[in-house]
């Protein structure tokens, strides 16, 4: 394995070979992408990852409520049936 120490030198023998010009025209090129990025993110319709986790929890508790109400209501409806059988067949018929 590599030397931690010896890319380090050869990281600073490279970046002192780099002209003095095209190591500030990286910078300002540097500067420049932040910005744009910046401005074009803010743009966007973005949340935050705490939002997003909480949107989640939401959804979550809404979709067992859901589920809750469904089965409530299938047992209303399983317990009325039997009832709306009885009350037919007492019916009359024309």
């Amino acid at each position: 394995m590599v030397d931690g120490k010896k890319i380090e030198e050869i990281a600073k023998q490279i970046n002192d070979a780099i002209p003095a010009g095209v190591k500030e025209m990286a910078g300002n090129v540097e500067s420049r992408v932040k910005q744009v990025l910046q401005q074009q993110l803010a743009k966007l319709d973005l949340v935050t990852r705490e939002e997003m986790d909480v949107q989640q929890q939401m959804l979550l508790r809404l979709r067992q409520r859901v589920e809750q109400l469904e089965q409530a209501l299938a047992a209303r409806e399983a317990a009325a049936k039997p009832v709306a059988e009885t009350t037919d067949k007492s019916a009359p018929d024309n």
